[in-house]
């Protein structure tokens, strides 16, 4: 963590400060930092964030959340149209592009944290257990944070605390800040409805990869599996899927692992993967859950399922099209990855999007999201 140095204070009489620089997203500390508050306006404040400048905030917390939903607005206007894009591909990459440059204009609002985490600025709400959740035990020196991000991590205890429905479980999922919330519950509702193997209903173990909030582990429990290994190289992940079997009764029968490898050790009666579903370069940390570089995580797990089931056992892969409707990847593609592993399709189960975005027209990829699938593919070894 790198510290950030401002000056405040007037013509006769300055001051220096230093703090610790916190960002999740990896965003680097600013160079230029500038002291603003509740007399700044929407375009200077546009203006200096352009250019680099870092606001760090010390009116009041209302008017610096005002503040940056004007900067937004302001930064939307001035992005450029999906609707002018040649092709989906097209519309992805500048979604992106003017995404990555929203997310730099407006982490340049800056807000100070005390060292136990206190929000020093009039009207401020209590942070404090909020931030203790997302960056650990209060330290013995003040920091500074985007007020995007620390909206985010405030987010992010609201869903912790309030948790996630999942009618497939008849109960909540309590994701943490940094891990995948299941809000889209179509995928969790495949696994939940898929025919289970016949060596998972002889009492074989299953594996879920890559397991996040621990949700469809606890689904494959639910439905009868007496031991499920979930793994995740994510240490916020393992806490959180572990929190989440502990408080559905599950730990017993839900293990969960950490390490190096994609797969634990030995053979299954069912492995379970949600990849990430996008083969791009995610831009954070917190993007790992959706974007998969050249779909490494999806190819290693093909390349290594028919070691790891036993016989009669299943893979099930659950994967949306949404790369095939961006032109991220070429039709056929996974198919012919499938084949190539040594690996044949027995079965695959459809389900359309339920989220708000697939209905949305004026969301930028709105045709592609209104045309996705999500699929559960039953792989067996040939």
């Amino acid at each position: 963590m790198s510290d950030i140095r401002w000056t405040d204070g007037n013509a006769e009489h300055t001051a220096e400060h230093t703090a610790r620089w916190r960002s999740e997203t990896g965003m680097p500390a600013p160079r230029r930092v500038v002291t603003a508050d509740d007399r700044m306006n929407t375009s200077t404040a546009h203006r200096l964030a352009c250019e680099g400048t870092a606001l760090l905030w010390q009116g009041d917390y209302h008017q610096a959340r005002q503040l940056l939903q004007a900067m937004g607005r302001r930064v939307d206007q001035k992005a450029p149209s999906g609707a002018a894009a040649s092709s989906p591909t097209e519309a992805f990459h500048l979604q992106r592009r003017a995404s990555g440059h929203r997310a730099r204009v407006l982490g340049r609002l800056l807000v100070p944290l005390g060292a136990d985490y206190s929000l020093d600025l009039r009207r401020a709400p209590d942070v404090q257990a909020a931030c203790e959740e997302a960056y650990g035990p209060p330290g013995t020196t003040p920091s500074v944070v985007s007020l995007r991000e620390l909206l985010g991590v405030v987010g992010a205890h609201q869903w912790r605390t309030k948790g996630v429905d999942i009618p497939a479980l008849g109960a909540r999922i309590h994701p943490h800040y940094g891990v995948f919330s299941p809000v889209r519950g179509e995928y969790v509702d495949l696994v939940a409805q898929a025919p289970l193997p016949r060596p998972a209903e002889l009492g074989g173990p299953a594996f879920d990869l890559g397991t996040g909030t621990g949700v469809l582990a606890a689904v494959l429990a639910r439905r009868g599996i007496r031991h499920v290994v979930a793994t995740d190289n994510n240490p916020r992940a393992v806490a959180c899927a572990r929190a989440n079997m502990s408080r559905l009764g599950l730990a017993d029968q839900v293990e969960i692992t950490t390490g190096g490898e994609l797969f634990p050790p030995g053979r299954a009666a069912l492995v379970v993967c949600n990849p990430p579903w996008l083969p791009a370069k995610p831009s954070s940390a917190l993007e790992q859950g959706v974007y998969d570089p050249k779909g490494a995580m999806l190819h290693a797990f093909l390349a290594e399922l028919a070691a790891h089931l036993m016989p009669g056992g299943e893979g099930w892969m659950i994967m949306s099209d949404l790369a095939e409707q961006l032109g991220l990847r070429a039709p056929g593609e996974l198919t012919s990855a499938i084949t190539a592993a040594g690996l044949r399709v027995a079965d695959r189960l459809d389900i359309k999007p339920r989220h708000s975005r697939a209905s949305d027209p004026t969301d930028p990829l709105h045709a592609a999201r209104a045309a996705e699938v999500t699929s559960l593919w039953r792989l067996t070894a040939e």
